[in-house]
């Protein structure tokens, strides 16, 4: 199994550019999903693989947290979903001979695209303090250097346990409660960084922080808001839910700054009209939002509803029995001045009226949004300002109606539910506490933002990391490699070669882990893990391919044995733990709400659903036993002159931090990432051409000059005053405290940028 990687470096002398696409998927997804796969995987492996993801006895996809519905296609997959499961079953190989070849430094002068086509990593490796290499290491030595590391702290919260998304309720479960039995809650992951302003909004406005609706909601709903996301390129299963609610009679509203493919025409290519025909139209009503302008426009609605004379624009019945804090919502909202809010949005207040009339037409309204909605200063305002907009006319608890923060990772939400949270809830130490007769710590730990700032000033030591690449998904690019390398150790729990193997403490550790393809082999039998999708449901994964590598240990094996060499006297049962994923479970159901006869649930095809009490009972489980109603005050963010407002994004070939390849088929880009997306009447008054050579380079209240240099600009039909680029290339303009309000997520989607021509 030696299909070969790239040998050297591709770079964007041989960029294309064309006009961006009006329609996602068909034909075209499904030849590039295949290329891919054959290319990475061969003819036989691609067939094995990929008709096993998402299916009731086969592997939860390791790209997004889209749900299945009941009745699945033999082809289960979309065409990102397909690159992903292609990166992880690929039959490359990185060897110890990889690493004797190239430097640490030579690493990290590498691309994100180069590192991440070498292939699966097959043993672990160390870099010692002086050396310029990475050399195998027993894991034995690995756990053995990391317990001395970690003991040798002094104090717990000295170290940093970082979680991806991709980490398997079992494996999360096992790894807080270590790091909660080592004597700290610095428990970062990267919901921080994406939607933790969702999180924080709901909870504090519903009682969970959690979406409340499930995928059969969205088939009954009359409309559907799709905000500040892009389900073509980041949850491309999505395009047929969406589909599926056309065809059951919904109106779909897109916000966005952006024109998306996919939220225009979707050619389902399970259908014969996706392959020969035109496919289905989606967004009934694209409002082309400025960025930043989502909770002016939710707030314009929300006054018009409370002025509308049409009978039933408000559901007093549900507002009197089920909400707290009308009148001073009421009284806020009535103030907003219009003036702001056209500035706010940019949109005229035509557009805004013509959506309230798609409202005020719509008893059961479903909105759904991503990242787009998260990463400002002002997100957790704007989500508040979302339920607002929703308990107005009573769609929370009614079905077909509800809120839908769409998730990115496939087991981010589960990480949160099986306790990978820097601030847990009291009630869950205390069921830990009693269940493994140990006193957690009860202070607050560091979140993603906060862990970076303890390293950058020496206040923790230990970085571990669970998966993902911590250095390309952060902010502020330079701090964060500064503050990594400033550590004792590193320690990264991978698959594959990523950017954050490259930047290291005096000590570094790799340790390679099973992916969800393979087959999960303990002492007890084969093993299967479990996930929870972005819509609360838990269902079980099962690997079928022989590992990469006979090296390779399970994240679940990689915690306990950790824990064990680190906690010898700790009385917790590590080693039952790893010889059987049922006794976790066991654990789980006694420690987590919603998880009773967690064993016997999630072996039933297709899992089961987590309870939530404002969608199942209308029950909200806030401060005040209501839904609460917000004020929220409006502060329009106004970009000086000769500025724009930059958001960074995803291309097509992308999911994440990880880089399939060097095209954005949707936009337009052939051959290149380097790019910033500019509309045509801003570059004429900003007199900078299309097709130029610029850098970008953000302007703060701190006055550091963050630059990303040699971007080409390319003339797009953007919202006015904004623009776009990808990440992670782009992180580096984002400023490590330029933060949301209460979430602490990095305002990645309002960056103040300037063009200098290069």
């Amino acid at each position: 199994m030696t299909r070969q990687a790239p040998a050297d470096d591709f770079d964007d002398t041989g960029m294309r550019v064309s006009e961006p696409k009006t329609w996602a998927a068909g034909v075209p997804g499904v030849t590039a999903a295949l290329r891919q796969s054959y290319d990475q995987m061969g003819v036989r492996r691609t067939a094995l693989t990929l008709l096993r993801v998402n299916q009731k006895r086969g592997f939860d996809c390791p790209g997004c947290a889209w749900p299945e519905g009941d009745h699945r296609h033999v082809a289960e997959f979309c065409e990102n979903g397909a690159k992903a499961v292609a990166e992880e079953a690929t039959a490359r190989r990185v060897t110890r001979e990889f690493f004797a070849a190239h430097t640490v430094g030579e690493l990290a002068e590498r691309s994100d695209h180069w590192l991440g086509q070498q292939g699966r990593l097959t043993e672990p490796m160390i870099k010692r303090a002086g050396s310029a290499h990475y050399e195998p290491v027993s894991w034995d030595e690995a756990f053995g250097l990391l317990a001395s590391e970690l003991t040798a702290l002094d104090s717990p919260d000295e170290a940093v346990f970082y979680t991806s998304g991709r980490t398997s309720n079992e494996a999360a479960f096992a790894y807080q409660l270590f790091a909660r039995a080592f004597g700290t809650n610095n428990l970062p992951d990267c919901s921080n960084m994406c939607h933790e302003s969702s999180g924080s909004a709901l909870g504090e406005t519903i009682g969970i922080g959690k979406g409340s609706v499930l995928l059969d909601d969205l088939y009954k709903a009359d409309l559907i808001f799709v905000v500040g996301q892009n389900p073509g390129t980041n949850h491309p299963r999505m395009l047929s839910a969406l589909e599926q609610a056309k065809k059951e009679g919904a109106r779909i509203v897109a916000v966005n700054p952006l024109p998306e493919a996919g939220l225009m025409r979707f050619k389902n290519p399970q259908r014969p009209s996706g392959v020969t025909g035109r496919g289905t139209a989606l967004a009934d009503r694209f409002l082309q939002i400025r960025l930043n302008g989502d909770l002016a426009l939710f707030q314009a609605l929300n006054r018009m509803l409370l002025e509308s004379d049409a009978p039933g624009a408000l559901d007093r019945e549900f507002l009197d029995a089920h909400t707290h804090g009308f009148e001073a919502f009421d009284k806020h909202v009535r103030g907003l001045d219009w003036d702001d809010v056209l500035e706010a949005t940019g949109l005229t207040r035509g557009e805004i009226a013509a959506t309230l009339g798609d409202v005020l037409a719509s008893k059961r309204i479903v909105v759904c949004w991503a990242m787009g909605l998260t990463q400002h200063r002002n997100s957790v305002p704007t989500i508040r300002e979302v339920v607002n907009f929703l308990l107005l006319r009573g769609n929370i608890g009614r079905p077909g109606a509800g809120v839908c923060p769409v998730r990115g990772h496939s087991n981010v939400q589960g990480d949160r539910t099986m306790g990978i949270y820097e601030k847990p809830r009291p009630e869950f130490l205390d069921a830990l506490a009693a269940e493994f007769a140990f006193e957690p710590p009860r202070e607050h730990g560091l979140d993603t933002v906060d862990a970076i700032r303890a390293m950058r000033d020496g206040k923790a030591k230990v970085f571990f990391g669970m998966g993902g690449n911590f250095v390309r998904a952060t902010p502020d690019s330079a701090v964060t490699e500064r503050a990594l390398r400033s550590c004792r150790l590193t320690a990264q729990v991978s698959t594959k070669l990523n950017r954050s193997h490259a930047v290291t403490g005096e000590l570094a550790l790799i340790l390679p882990t099973l992916g969800r393809t393979e087959r999960d082999e303990q002492a007890s039998g084969p093993q299967f893990v479990s996930v929870e999708d972005s819509m609360g449901m838990v269902h079980a994964s099962r690997g079928r391919l022989a590992p990469a590598s006979e090296h390779l240990l399970s994240e679940v094996a990689i915690v306990c044995r950790l824990a064990k060499a680190t906690l010898p006297g700790s009385g917790i049962g590590w080693d039952a733990m790893e010889r059987d994923y049922d006794v976790i479970r066991d654990h789980v159901s006694r420690v987590v709400p919603g998880f009773a006869d967690y064993n016997a649930r999630v072996r039933e095809p297709g899992g089961f659903t987590l309870p939530h009490a404002p969608r199942d009972e209308r029950r909200f489980p806030t401060a005040t036993g209501k839904a609460n109603l917000t004020v929220n005050e409006l502060e329009v963010l106004r970009v000086p002159e000769g500025r724009l407002l930059l958001q960074t994004v995803r291309s097509h070939d992308q999911y994440n931090t990880t880089i399939y390849g060097l095209d954005d088929r949707y936009r337009g880009i052939k051959a290149g990432r380097r790019v910033v997306f500019v509309n045509p009447d801003d570059l004429s008054a900003l007199g900078v051409a299309d097709g130029a050579t610029v850098d970008l380079v953000s302007e703060w209240s701190d006055g550091v000059e963050r630059r990303a240099p040699a971007f080409r600009v390319v003339a797009y039909p953007t919202a006015r005053g904004c623009a776009a680029a990808y990440f992670p290339e782009t992180n580096v303009l984002v400023p490590l405290d330029s933060t949301a309000e209460v979430s602490n997520t990095p305002t990645s989607k309002s960056v103040i940028i300037r063009l200098v021509p290069g």
